[in-house]
């Protein structure tokens, strides 16, 4: 694959992901995007196909994995998630950095790929720290959250595997973890604003 190396963000809910994502691409407009993901749901009200998700038929979906065009994919709550190698060099053609946002399992995924991606972790300092985000945050209801935390006590635990991620923030000053995150991709950013120039 062509352009600069994508990098894969995992990491429970709660942990901070979407929060340091906001203020990298604040920080460096238009160095980053976003490779748009599939799924067989159906469009939420205002969701754009092709912007939001590509909204595909499960059949179409299947296909194109049986073809080999998906770098990752899942199932969640009956419907087909997945990151397509189209999606991603699509935003490589751009001249920009891919960012992926995936869980653990995604990740595993993508090791099998030769995508070659700067792998981060955030994390969040413990369960009960995030619990109280995911409280405070307000938009979930019981039964969410304690699945979300017990998905995220499996994140935790599996992503103590050796090797699995290039770098591991934990997300306990949103400033330091900021400056940790920017540090690990300032050499992909320098080589994408140099690769502009030209």
């Amino acid at each position: 694959m062509q352009g600069p190396r994508p990098v894969v963000l995992s990491g429970p809910s709660g942990a901070g992901k979407s929060t340091l994502l906001k203020k990298l691409l604040k920080d460096y407009e238009n160095i980053f995007g976003f490779s748009v993901s599939h799924t067989t749901r159906q469009p939420r009200p205002g969701e754009v196909n092709g912007k939001d998700y590509h909204f595909v038929t499960r059949e179409e979906m299947q296909k194109e994995i049986d073809a080999g065009e998906f770098i990752e994919h899942a199932e969640f709550s009956g419907n087909m998630y997945g990151t397509s190698k189209g999606a991603v060099q699509a935003v490589q053609a751009q001249n920009q950095i891919c960012v992926l946002d995936i869980d653990i399992q995604g990740v595993k995924n993508i090791k099998r790929t030769d995508l070659n991606p700067i792998y981060i972790s955030v994390q969040p300092p413990s369960i009960d720290i995030l619990e109280k985000r995911l409280r405070d945050r307000k938009t979930e209801t019981e039964e969410t959250l304690l699945k979300r935390l017990t998905a995220a006590r499996v994140d935790l635990e599996l992503s103590k595997e050796p090797g699995l991620f290039d770098l591991v923030i934990i997300n306990d000053d949103l400033e330091k973890a900021y400056s940790e995150l920017k540090e690990m991709l300032l050499e992909e950013i320098k080589k994408t604003q140099e690769a502009r120039k030209s």
